[in-house]
């Protein structure tokens, strides 16, 4: 996320009301956050054992949260319980007018499509300037729901066919398919290359994104391309700290180690950077994004939440990139497919007086850019997994697949 849109209608005021979640002592079980969710909308449910995941169709088939813990247990996904209660999707005009910019409905791994900003950014249409007057999230990623294709116990089958301007006046014929699918302990373990013990309790899911060029024209670099970028809205907590581990080595041979310009530089309290990881603070009360390059990346991002001793792990398919990775940034780009490929926000107060949007902090991968010829598609395949258990058993993972124990992560904010 990156600008607040909501502002409008309800005013400052109204967008502080709507974005605010119930406070954290009275945060939601999994089953409250599915029965409040299925008074609204559509809510299709994966299950096996204690490991659940929610979908909403009329979100983009987006998982608003899942649980380790079962029906009593928390959920991970941050919710707009205020927003989603407006029933701003409903026919019934009486009920709430769209807005203009974006509903912040939440959720914890949501389907969009990149690039946002720049001369060939989808969320600013041609001939207008990069700013937030300016700025509107296609319809088709916002309010508009994806189809069940079919769904069962442990996955759940997405397809969408949507039409899209750049800023740059290209026109974009798109299939989108995104099947949502439960992983096994046994399976995540694989799909993660960790062991996992019976004392362990997860939940991991994997979201396969696919876009097609339904389209006659092939997609090319001199109108723009797009890609998939996948994101999540996680609960902020003042214990949370995002960890992404990056390639070592000079910045003349790798390019830098983050990318911390989207919002302006980064105070130290809020982000360290080391030789070969990072360190981010996801507590929700200071607006940041971060951004890890191709050449840097690991192929994973985590976050650790040392208070309720929960470890995420967060994975994507790394495939070759012949026509780089688009830019989202919101200027006109020298060099458009120099994108990132993993990011985080921290969301929070913009400046003293405004409202966050949440708050929440994210966990985002993209795709390569798509030079794709009519009928041609690109895949792009995202996992997620949250574990707790013994602390042992945590910290072992953490130094295998972050590259630091629990001890590290949680003092590197501890005093700051």
């Amino acid at each position: 996320m990156k600008h607040s849109r909501m502002i409008g209608k309800i005013g400052l005021a109204g967008l502080f009301m709507a974005t605010m979640t119930v406070k954290a002592e009275e945060s939601p079980t999994f089953a409250k956050d599915v029965e409040f969710l299925s008074k609204h909308t559509k809510v299709i449910v994966l299950a096996d054992g204690d490991a659940k995941v929610a979908l909403v169709p009329d979100y983009q088939g987006r998982v608003m949260t899942s649980t380790l813990g079962g029906d009593n247990g928390q959920g991970f996904g941050w919710l707009n319980y205020k927003l989603i209660e407006q029933g701003v999707l409903s026919k019934d005009a009486a009920k709430g007018k769209l807005e203009e910019h974006i509903y912040v409905f939440g959720g914890e791994e949501r389907f969009w499509l990149g690039p946002e900003g720049g001369q060939y950014g989808l969320f600013f249409s041609p001939g207008t300037k990069f700013d937030f007057a300016s700025w509107h999230t296609p319809p088709a990623l916002d309010t508009e729901g994806f189809e069940v294709v079919k769904s069962n116990a442990k996955s759940a089958t997405f397809r969408r066919d949507m039409k899209l301007t750049n800023a740059s006046g290209a026109n974009f014929e798109v299939r989108v398919d995104r099947d949502v699918n439960l992983l096994s302990p046994a399976n995540a373990a694989k799909a993660f290359g960790i062991t996992l013990s019976p004392a362990m309790k997860s939940v991991a899911y994997e979201t396969d994104n696919k876009i097609t060029n339904i389209g006659k024209e092939p997609w090319t670099k001199d109108k723009g391309l797009i890609s998939i970028w996948i994101l999540g809205m996680y609960k902020p907590a003042p214990d949370v700290t995002v960890v992404i581990p990056f390639k070592a080595g000079p910045e003349s041979k790798l390019g830098p180690k983050v990318n911390d310009t989207y919002f302006g530089k980064i105070a130290p309290e809020y982000l360290q950077v080391r030789d070969d990881v990072l360190f981010f603070k996801g507590d929700g009360t200071r607006r940041g994004k971060i951004g890890i390059s191709p050449a840097r990346s690991k192929g994973i991002a985590g976050s650790y939440d040392s208070k309720a001793k929960v470890l995420t792990l967060m994975t994507y398919n790394e495939q070759k990139a012949p026509h780089g990775f688009v830019n989202s940034m919101w200027e006109l780009q020298k060099d458009p497919f120099s994108g990132d490929v993993i990011n985080s926000y921290n969301d929070g107060s913009p400046e003293p007086g405004k409202a966050p949007l949440g708050p929440f902090f994210e966990l985002e991968t993209s795709s390569p850019a798509a030079a794709l010829k009519p009928g041609k598609s690109l895949q792009h395949i995202q996992r997620t997994i949250h574990l707790t258990g013994p602390a042992e058993e945590l910290d072992r993972i953490a130094k295998l697949k972050l590259g630091v124990g629990l001890d590290v992560i949680s003092a590197t904010f501890a005093s700051k």
